[in-house]
């Protein structure tokens, strides 16, 4: 998901996602310790998905703070 896409979501909605992001890291490090990991490229997609989603969350708290 692009930032741009991000950025009209709501608070709500991306924290959700990020949960949901978060989780699915927690599995892909399971796989990848177990040695199940089919697509090790899904690894580094999800984190910075993360970084994506926590980027555009700081943007609008420093949005609204000023």
């Amino acid at each position: 998901m692009k930032a741009t896409e991000m950025r009209s979501k709501s608070q709500v909605e991306l924290e959700r996602e990020l949960q949901d992001l978060l989780k699915e890291q927690f599995s892909l490090r399971m796989q990848q310790g177990a040695g199940q990991l089919a697509r090790p490229d899904q690894a580094k997609k999800v984190r910075k998905n993360i970084a994506r989603i926590k980027t555009v969350m700081n943007e609008k708290i420093a949005g609204s703070a000023s």
